[in-house]
C-alpha cells in the first residue's frame, strides 16, 4: 500500500490531492524555485573553483621573474 503524497508547511502536512488548483501551481513554482536555487549554488560552487584556480595561477605568474 502506498502512502499518498504530501507537503509539510510549518510542522502541518497537507494531502497533494486536496489542494486546489491554485495551490498546486504555487506548489509548482515552489519546486522549480527550490530546483533553480539548487542549480545556481551548484553554478556558484563551479564559480568559485574557478575563482581560486585563476588566483592560484595569478600568484603564481606574478613570482615569475621578470625578463
Amino acid at each position: 500500500m502506498s502512502q499518498e503524497p504530501t507537503i509539510s508547511i510549518d510542522n502541518v502536512s497537507y494531502p497533494v490531492s486536496d489542494l486546489t488548483d491554485n495551490a498546486k501551481m504555487l506548489l509548482s513554482n515552489l519546486q522549480f524555485i527550490d530546483n533553480e536555487i539548487a542549480r545556481l549554488n551548484t553554478l556558484l560552487a563551479v564559480t568559485k573553483t574557478a575563482r581560486g584556480s585563476y588566483v592560484q595561477a595569478l600568484k603564481s605568474e606574478l613570482q615569475q621573474p621578470k625578463p
